[in-house]
């Protein structure tokens, strides 16, 4: 016991004198006393042991609402390409397409930002924005919390299905050089009536689906954004695509080198909540697009 200070030594005796009387309160007190200078005081048939107290666990970071996070989007851009990802699971896959995009972004100086929906948010690569959002939070809210984090010049929404195989921003940034393209990515729909959807190669489409979708960041200072109402994914990418086309602008599919795995969220959610849940979010892209066949590319004006 030589290496335990002497007041904490004697704190521990006037403990044992204060039980030997049966003063249990007052040996509650110097217990507290102990433990407040870093000791554990343990009662033994030889009389206290001291031991050093083990660290208190930190307590966990508060995590933080979606409409509460602090936009930069008033900050000037401080990087080529932002890429966005949501984790609602499957972090593996996530870290996958982080690595497969920074591998391939010939030179591009890429910020990553990831919002994580999940119980038990996970470690990211060094260099990684990662938001920490309450667990239920939304598809299209997560989407916006760190849609606002953005510091790319061109803003990238990103799927966990999707792996870069070479430089799969380059292709999206050069095809937002073009000022009348508004939206771009590898994976087109067409639809000739808004009520059913296929893919196309375009060039010129309806719509970019969600798996990868870029765009310039201008259009985020002007407030576009996901449809918060949309908490499952499906349908959100066409209802941002219409809101861009409403700008007056195109939605381009572009040839990028990307690999598209499983989807995890389609896969695993059983077929009739998926199907309900798809319903509903395209009555709710009708009730906002119903009559707007003149945003469509199979459009003949009279």
């Amino acid at each position: 016991m030589s290496e335990v200070p002497e007041e904490v030594r004697g704190l521990a005796a006037a403990r044992d004198e204060a039980r030997a009387r049966r003063d249990f309160a007052a040996a509650d007190g110097l217990r507290d006393d102990i433990r407040a200078l870093g000791y554990e005081v343990t009662d033994t048939p030889d009389g206290p042991s001291l031991s050093v107290s083990a660290p208190a666990a930190e307590p966990p970071q508060p995590r933080v609402r979606a409409a509460d996070v602090e936009s930069v989007l008033g900050e000037p851009p401080a990087f080529d390409v932002s890429v966005h990802w949501i984790v609602q699971g499957w972090p593996d896959d996530v870290r996958r397409g982080i690595e497969s995009f920074t591998a391939g972004a010939g030179g591009a100086a890429l910020q990553h930002v990831v919002v994580d929906v999940t119980e038990e948010p996970g470690a990211w690569p060094d260099g990684v924005e990662a938001l920490e959002a309450e667990p239920g939070t939304g598809w299209a809210e997560a989407r916006n919390a760190g849609l606002v984090r953005s510091l790319g010049r061109i803003v990238v929404v990103a799927d966990g299905s999707v792996e870069a195989t070479g430089d799969a921003v380059g292709p999206l940034a050069r095809a937002l050089d073009d000022t009348s393209i508004g939206v771009a990515g590898p994976f087109g729909i067409v639809s000739d009536d808004l009520r059913e959807f296929r893919e196309s190669e375009g060039p010129r489409v309806d719509a970019i689906e969600g798996y990868l979708m870029a765009l310039r960041r201008d259009l985020l200072l002007d407030g576009l954004r996901f449809d918060r109402k949309f908490a499952f994914y499906r349908t959100a990418d066409i209802e941002l695509s219409f809101r861009v086309k409403s700008m007056g602008l195109a939605a381009l599919v572009v040839d990028v080198p990307v690999r598209r795995h499983e989807h995890r969220m389609w896969a695993t959610t059983p077929p009739d909540v998926r199907q309900r849940l798809s319903k509903k979010n395209f009555y709710r892209f009708l009730d906002v697009w119903r009559g707007r066949e003149d945003l469509l590319e199979s459009h003949e004006p009279s």
